[in-house]
């Protein structure tokens, strides 16, 4: 029975898994999306949501300082870390929780593994649509049918 067994090994040893998730994290900070395997990026996912939520409600520039800290104690990249806390943390301050979304695309084709992406839920631009800029009405136009044409033109003509 596997109680109380939540962590997927990924068969690794503990410390190259940290290392692993580490590299995949600063990667998805950086590069805002990740091309992986749907074990790793599950077990992804459940490693740097409380990163990202640590960025998030700090008062203090001591808070902030701690936090930073705790953050690159796990991530171990100046340049991760400084763009998780002024970009990303910025983006995500109103959102409650689930930062990442995985997105499937099938099978690997040599060892049939289960690839997908994983991403950063505010960076995805086909997901969000397109920002209507400010001021500008949106207009819909609509094209009138033939009938409508017909009934209009027929009591012209009486």
């Amino acid at each position: 029975m596997r109680h109380n067994k939540k962590i997927n090994h990924l068969g690794r040893t503990s410390s190259h898994r940290k290392a692993m998730l580490a590299n995949m994290a600063c990667s998805l900070i950086i590069h805002k999306r990740i091309k992986t395997t749907l074990a790793k990026a599950k077990a992804l996912r459940t490693y740097i949501e409380p990163l990202i939520t640590k960025t998030k409600g700090l008062q203090t520039v001591d808070d902030k300082r701690t936090a930073q800290r705790t953050v690159f104690s796990y991530l171990q990249n100046n340049s991760a870390v400084k763009e998780l806390f002024t970009e990303i943390g910025e983006k995500v301050a109103s959102r409650p929780g689930g930062y990442t979304r995985i997105l499937k695309l099938g099978s690997r084709l040599g060892d049939a593994a289960d690839v997908c992406y994983i991403e950063l839920v505010d960076y995805n631009a086909n997901m969000l649509g397109e920002v209507k800029k400010e001021g500008e009405k949106k207009r819909t136009r609509r094209s009138r049918s033939k009938k409508a044409e017909a009934a209009e033109v027929a009591p012209a003509a009486e």
